[in-house]
């Protein structure tokens, strides 16, 4: 199927949302949950209803809520929902954690924002904040 001037009118004023990749994911997870505990399917409605723009696959959110417990910067519970037949996994951020989750979160809302600058830390004092 050809291409017509219209196609491109139309992407434009519907475009297709953007999937978030893990980086952005992470940062994501961490402004969210900076403000209060949270689980997977919640993370992801969030995203959507807070910037229809944006999605968040399954395969992504919990690939990056895997490395944020590797790293050891959130920890998980479980938690019994009234009306539901199972717990929910909630996630939470680790209080050693809070002033590098706020940075990367800082990172999120750059992103959203529109900035089209990220003032990332230079490495030397990244490196203090990872050994804090």
């Amino acid at each position: 199927m050809l291409m017509k001037i219209e196609d491109i009118y139309q992407f434009f004023q519907n475009p297709p949302p953007i999937y978030l990749n893990k980086e952005l994911t992470v940062c994501y997870i961490l402004s969210v949950l900076l403000r209060g505990d949270s689980y997977g399917t919640e993370l992801i409605q969030r995203l959507e209803t807070q910037y229809p723009a944006y999605r968040l696959s399954d395969t992504v959110l919990y690939s990056a809520l895997k490395f944020l417990e590797d790293e050891q910067a959130i920890t998980a519970y479980w938690k019994k929902v009234e009306g539901r037949g199972r717990p929910r996994r909630m996630y939470i951020v680790r209080p050693e954690w809070l002033s590098q989750a706020e940075e990367l979160a800082r990172l999120w809302q750059e992103y959203v924002s529109g900035a089209n600058h990220f003032s990332v830390p230079p490495t030397s004092e990244r490196s203090s904040i990872e050994n804090d």
